[in-house]
């Protein structure tokens, strides 16, 4: 009988190491089945990051997903530093400006805009589900200006939310969201004082399209710039402010190390219990 209980156990043990042996070490949560991320989720991976993009123009040399491939790649490093973390699908669709008459990057084509609302219910539609699965610390990060105000709104109302739930059903699943600002402040302002020190002048650093976007999106993906535009002159009216003719992949990755450093460090305060 004992003979055959530790048989018994020994082949349990086989078959759970072979289960984890054949579970990919990716962060992605697109790469993963439901009873892999299941399996994560009870060993401890309980935060995930939701990377916030969006479709626009970024003048005549970025494609227009810049910001969607940028923030997917940046966003697994992050996942990667920190650990037990995991990258959701990244959300595309994002305000923009107003379609019709068009304002702002609307006003160039192959610009995507949403309504401010359906953004937010989106983000909060995301983050419900991932509270439903068993994650605790759900982290917004954007890599566009223009809705960071609607990341912390409803990371606000949820929290409020869910905060008052506690206390009515303490054993509720104790989940938060996180709005984690200090990714795109690196990402704009943290970089561009990087490339000032450099010798760097403020009207090529730009912030839109310019010197420091460019690198950025080079370090990340060279398709996405195309070079042989870079030496063509574009202003303003061509959707770019700044000048990219300088831009490089060397000074990309130090943008991107600052982004990734100054992010860990912020999500690893907020989601500190």
């Amino acid at each position: 009988m004992m003979m055959r209980t530790l048989l018994v156990s020994w082949l349990l043990m086989v078959c759970i190491a072979n289960a984890m042996a054949a579970t990919p070490a990716t962060v992605v949560l697109d790469e993963l089945t439901w009873t892999e991320l299941r399996d994560r989720i009870r060993t401890g991976s309980t935060t995930i990051i939701v990377p916030i993009g969006g479709t626009e123009q970024n003048g005549p040399h970025m494609v227009l997903g810049k910001h969607n491939v940028r923030v997917k790649a940046i966003a697994e490093k992050i996942a990667v530093a920190l650990g037990n973390t995991l990258v959701a699908p990244v959300i595309s669709y994002t305000p923009e400006g107003q379609i019709d008459p068009p304002a702002a990057h609307m006003r160039f084509s192959g610009t995507i805009s949403v309504a401010e609302e359906t953004f937010r219910k989106t983000l909060e539609s995301a983050a419900r589900s991932f509270r439903q699965h068993g994650m605790r610390d759900i982290v917004f990060i954007g890599d566009h200006g223009g809705y960071q105000k609607d990341m912390k709104a409803v990371a606000d109302r949820l929290n409020r939310e869910w905060s008052e739930g506690r206390k009515r059903a303490p054993t509720d699943a104790h989940a938060r969201v996180h709005a984690i600002e200090e990714y795109y402040l690196a990402a704009g302002s943290g970089f561009a004082q990087l490339l000032k020190d450099k010798g760097y002048r403020d009207d090529e650093i730009g912030t839109h399209a310019g010197l420091a976007d460019t690198s950025l999106a080079l370090a990340v993906e060279p398709g996405l710039v195309r070079t042989g535009r870079l030496a063509l002159p574009a202003g303003t009216a061509d959707g770019v402010h700044g000048d990219p003719r300088r831009a490089s992949a060397e000074l990309g990755r130090l943008g991107i190390d600052l982004i990734v450093n100054r992010t860990v460090d912020a999500i690893r305060k907020a989601t500190r219990r």
